[in-house]
């Protein structure tokens, strides 16, 4: 069983920056390989960006390519998202996401454990 908390959404001006951090319970966080998804109102929940779990491969989703950046510290059990740039599309409820699975993947249904999401918002 893993727990997942994300922090660090707030709000934030076009071109501004955040960080989002995900603690993670549990002694295998380090075999974990560990996502961020994100929804906007009215729309499904969509990837965002994945790390393995040794934290050497990481892929992103289109609009965030050059922007964003996963990163994880396996001795605090902890996975980050840079956020850089930000524009108001990026306006969401974002999750930190876990699987068992020995890869990083883009598809939701195939995380495991999910945190309950930190907000934020971009303003134009």
């Amino acid at each position: 069983q893993v727990q997942l908390v994300e922090s660090g959404g707030g709000l934030v001006q076009t071109g501004g920056s955040l960080r989002l951090s995900c603690a993670a319970s549990g002694r295998t966080f380090s075999s974990y390989p560990m996502g961020w998804f994100r929804q906007a109102p009215g729309k499904e929940r969509e990837f965002v960006a994945t790390i393995s779990a040794s934290g050497r491969i990481s892929y992103y989703t289109d609009s965030v390519k050059g922007r964003f950046t996963i990163s994880r510290d396996n001795a605090k059990n902890t996975v980050y998202l840079q956020m850089n740039s930000l524009k108001p599309e990026d306006t969401a409820v974002y999750y930190c996401s876990a699987r068992s699975g020995p890869s990083p993947t883009k598809e939701a249904q195939t995380y495991d454990y999910w945190g309950q999401g930190t907000q934020v918002t971009v303003s134009s």
